[in-house]
């Protein structure tokens, strides 16, 4: 099993900046992929980030690149969102996920463990 906990998220203005966090505990978080996803209201979960095992490869949505940088510290058990120049379609409930599969994958049904999430609100 593995938990994740997220923390970091909350309310700024449009162009501010936050660091969303994800703490992992109860299995090898370093032999896995971990991803971002965001949820809005009345919408589908959708991919923000990703970011392989060691850290040396990741991938962003088109509408977050540029701004969203994804990153992890193995020894800590923690992976991080830094959210630059923040936008209001960007208001959400932020989660992390960590997948178990071979393969670096985009589809939120392909990443076995969620956290619970944390809100994201933007305003303009």
């Amino acid at each position: 099993q593995v938990q994740l906990v997220e923390s970091g998220g909350g309310l700024v203005q449009a162009g501010g900046s936050l660091r969303l966090s994800c703490a992992a505990s109860g299995r090898t978080f370093s032999d896995y992929a971990m991803g971002w996803f965001r949820q809005a209201p009345g919408k589908e979960r959708e991919f923000v980030a990703l970011i392989n095992w060691s850290g040396t490869m990741t991938q962003y949505a088109d509408s977050v690149k540029g701004r969203f940088t994804i990153s992890r510290d193995n020894a800590k058990n923690m992976a991080y969102l830094r959210t630059n120049s923040l936008k209001p379609e960007d208001t959400a409930v932020y989660f992390c996920a960590l997948g178990t599969g071979s393969r670096l994958t985009i589809r939120p049904q392909n990443y076995d463990y969620w956290g619970q999430g944390t809100q994201v609100t933007v305003s303009s």
